[in-house]
């Protein structure tokens, strides 16, 4: 894996608010990778990595390869971060988002807020591939997915229930309503912070997931496919959709440099179009790590409500760019050191499927 000093960036970070938006000729030159197949994911990913690469071993499209892995995540009860078991919304609703984008064809296809069909990146694919449309949501996206013979069937495990249920019966001023002075105070001290949905499901014994996996693959002829899928943040509220169905923010490729993607608080990934930061990157010749802690940088630079940050002035949430280059190499950045998602997921045709530890912008 291509990697930066940490120290080294940041300093030159701060040096330089503007490096990333240096022209092609000012960017330092990148590592070369090995060449493809690859497959990346977040650390969940390790099975849909796995059949990612049999497929494109097997002369797969990469697009089909990464989604039909991404399924085997889906249709796993045990991660309740992404379709059948996915944490229900503050409701009790099972809202799933996804999108997909293939290289070759520059096409993409999403769907959002979608209920009760489990396999949402599925039909992100036929949205991409029978439709003129990018994005479909709500109602008109499960109809769509009956139309072309999805099943309609309840994703809320008894698990997931009573986990839902427990919640509710402890619901407190620490949800996602925010007060109209709630983003005043000091940093770290306002009510409502990113951190305390967490923390309060922690104090229940509850699970408190962002949601999503984001898998990326390039075949061997060097062509990129990629997708994000989730059943978003715990407890949302319902209607609430984040980066994960949204092109340039939870996924972005081109086929002429490769791939990005993100998991974790999806509003900050929104607001920083973080795909496609990630790709403009490697277009400008970093690698692709390198490219992962700018995106993260300018997600903390702007990062500017008192509620999300913590008293070093810092993001108190986290989130975790993936990038795959055209040639092979790969990387992956996490906010801070220690972080739940301190792990990634890569096959790099070679050996198995494996983790690897993320790069951090914060130690």
């Amino acid at each position: 894996m291509n990697t930066i000093n940490r120290r080294s960036f940041l300093a030159v970070a701060a040096a330089a608010p503007a490096l990333s938006y240096l022209p092609r000729t000012q960017a330092r030159p990148a590592q070369p990778g090995r060449g493809g197949p690859v497959c990346i994911s977040s650390g969940n990913g390790i099975p849909a990595i796995s059949k990612a690469m049999e497929m494109l071993r097997s002369g797969s499209d990469p697009l089909d390869a990464v989604v039909h892995g991404v399924k085997l995540i889906e249709d796993d009860p045990n991660d309740m971060s992404v379709g059948y078991g996915g944490i229900p919304n503050e409701n009790g609703v099972v809202q799933l988002d996804s999108c997909v984008m293939h290289g070759p064809t520059h096409k993409a296809g999403a769907v959002a807020a979608i209920e009760n069909i489990k396999n949402p990146a599925m039909v992100a694919l036929k949205v991409c591939r029978r439709t003129d449309h990018v994005l479909l949501v709500g109602e008109g996206a499960k109809q769509f997915a009956l139309a072309h013979g999805f099943k309609e069937e309840d994703l809320l495990t008894e698990r997931t229930r009573k986990i839902w249920l427990k919640w509710k019966e402890n619901l407190n001023p620490n949800d996602d309503w925010l007060d109209d002075d709630q983003h005043i105070g000091a940093p770290g001290n306002a009510p409502g912070n990113a951190g305390d949905l967490q923390s309060r499901a922690e104090a229940l014994g509850l699970p408190f997931h962002y949601g999503t996996i984001h898998c990326s693959a390039i075949d061997a002829n060097g062509d990129v496919g990629s997708c994000t899928t989730t059943s978003g943040l715990s407890y949302k509220i319902p209607g609430r959709v984040g980066d994960s169905p949204l092109i340039g923010a939870g996924n972005f490729c081109d086929n002429a440099v490769g791939a990005g993607g993100a998991t974790g608080r999806g509003e900050a990934v929104i607001q920083s179009c973080g795909g496609f930061q990630v790709v403009q990157h490697m277009a400008n010749g970093d690698d692709p790590t390198e490219a992962c802690l700018k995106v993260l940088k300018w997600i903390a630079d702007h990062t500017r409500r008192h509620d999300l940050l913590n008293s070093k002035g810092q993001p108190n949430f986290n989130v975790v760019m993936y990038a795959l280059r055209k040639d092979g190499a790969y990387g992956s950045a996490c906010m801070r050191r220690g972080s739940r998602a301190r792990n990634f997921a890569v096959h790099n045709g070679t050996g198995e499927a494996h983790h690897e530890e993320c790069s951090y912008l914060y130690g």
